[in-house]
């Protein structure tokens, strides 16, 4: 009998045992899976980041690839080449990447961020091929300058959407967006200076990048031989965006836009309501930067040209790798600045930038052109100025004054003002010259200057510090409070 009641008791304790064995172990694997995770999501976010780097890059390398392009259809395409066709394909990247930066934007947030990026990394490696590649019918050179303007933007004339321009611009609210999230997710106290390192550095060293490479292929292949000088420099841009294309493919969302994504009955309404201030102060200094900026980036290499008396194509890339060797520096004191100083003052040194130096070489134009590397220094510090104020913080307060469920839509539509500004600047820079002088271009430029430090002044929001999670709880809060209710968040990948 006693034997008979041990035997249960014996088997009772065997199960219980058995349970709490598989109870341990069970709470053991979800701590290694959850662990697992954790390490997934850290390591994909630092590949995000160091993604956007890459991206951004070919960005870059794209803005510039016309600044010395000019200078070669100008050699090679004397009667065809004019003014207006130069402005036109000078623009041709601009229109596409608005439409890019406004729909991409919206993909961001509707679609997710993974989409954004892999899209627009494919249309840019399919639009630098067909640029590439370009001819005209029978050799034609303006079917060869229409053909470059499809592949990189928007054919005016057909209404036909280009690739590379599309990519270019999903490119800025698809890197910029993901990289600001990831930063803050795994360096908040350094999200700043790390956002403007991986986006506006790397975008503003696609300058000088793009000048070393026409320098190394112009060296190879001869000034005998301009035709595959500029075709082999166009193909390099179809290279540098592959270098992501996998990371892009294996990257997870962020945690905040997995909690916070909205991807339906988007309050768009209430979003204005809130964001209306924000939203003048993104878009109307990016409009003014840009104005500024652009035009003065593409066509450097021409005014450098009319200052060298010869007007020698290599002489000319020399001078314009200098330009851009001396505002580069001014995008890392920015990052150095922009905690300690504060996103908005530092957006204001910058403009200044563009009052004092814009003012020097305006005024003083005929003395000063005269002396090249005095005018090359000058000229450098200008856009180096650029790059430390709105170059540096128009990205990070972009990204950083929006919540996460609007941030791409936000972030989209500011840089697509800004480049709207590029545009406009592009289209009027010949135009200002020809009818008020060289000069007068230095001048709206200092114009711009004073006007965007009120701009800065007014409507920028300073979020140095702030976590990106607590914009986030304060929008939702005020959906609430609102009225509206929806579906928040998506599916963990």
């Amino acid at each position: 009998m006693t034997r008979s009641q041990e035997y249960p008791s014996r088997a009772s304790t065997e199960q219980k045992d058995k349970t709490l064995n598989t109870w341990a172990s069970e709470e053991v694997t979800y701590e290694l899976e959850t662990t697992e995770a954790t390490k997934k999501e850290h390591l994909s976010g630092f590949f995000t980041i160091l993604a956007a780097a890459f991206g951004l890059i070919s960005d870059g390398y794209q803005n510039n690839l016309m600044t010395m392009a000019n200078v070669v259809f100008r050699t090679l395409y004397p009667k065809e080449y004019t003014s207006d066709v130069s402005t036109r394909v000078s623009n041709s990247l601009l229109v596409g990447a608005i439409i890019g930066q406004v729909f991409v934007g919206i993909a961001c947030d509707r679609l997710g961020r993974k989409v954004a990026l892999v899209s627009t990394t494919a249309l840019i490696v399919v639009g630098a091929i067909l640029a590439t590649a370009a001819h005209g019918a029978h050799g034609s050179p303006s079917g060869l300058f229409w053909f470059l303007t499809i592949a990189r933007q928007v054919w005016l004339m057909r209404n036909k959407p280009g690739l590379t321009g599309i990519g270019v611009g999903g490119e800025y609210p698809a890197s910029s967006t993901s990289a600001s999230e990831a930063a803050n997710q795994n360096m908040l106290e350094i999200r700043g200076p790390v956002f403007i390192m991986v986006t506006n550095f790397v975008l503003s060293f696609g300058g000088p990048l793009a000048v070393s490479v026409f320098l190394i292929v112009l060296s190879a292949a001869g000034q005998s031989h301009l035709q595959t000088v500029w075709r082999v420099c166009f193909g390099i841009g179809a290279l540098l965006p592959l270098t992501v294309f996998y990371f892009r493919i294996r990257m997870l969302s962020s945690k905040l836009y997995q909690k916070g994504a909205i991807k339906r009955r988007v309050p768009y309404i209430l979003v204005l309501r809130r964001y209306w201030k924000s939203l003048i102060g993104t878009c109307g200094a990016w409009f003014l930067y840009d104005f500024v900026t652009f035009p003065n980036g593409v066509f450097s290499g021409t005014i450098i040209s009319s200052v060298i008396r010869d007007g020698d194509i290599k002489k000319t890339a020399e001078w314009q790798l200098l330009l851009g060797a001396i505002a580069l520096p001014g995008v890392i004191v920015g990052a150095f600045l922009c905690n300690p100083l504060g996103r908005r003052n530092t957006m204001m040194l910058g403009f200044s930038g563009y009052l004092t130096f814009g003012l020097i070489i305006g005024l003083a134009y005929e003395r000063i052109t005269n002396i090249i590397p005095l005018f090359v220094v000058f000229y450098g510090l200008m856009q180096s100025f650029g790059n430390l104020g709105p170059g540096d913080m128009l990205g990070l307060v972009s990204a950083e004054s929006y919540a996460t469920p609007i941030r791409g839509t936000c972030y989209g539509l500011s840089a697509a003002i800004g480049k709207t500004g590029a545009a406009i600047g592009t289209q009027a820079f010949t135009p200002i010259q020809q009818h008020l002088g060289k000069k007068w271009t230095f001048i709206i430029a200092a114009i711009c200057g004073v006007t965007g430090i009120l701009v800065t002044y007014f409507f920028i929001p300073d979020m140095t510090g702030v976590d990106l999670a607590d914009e986030d709880a304060k929008f939702m809060q005020y959906l609430a409070d609102n009225g509206w209710s929806g579906d928040i968040g998506e599916d963990k990948e």
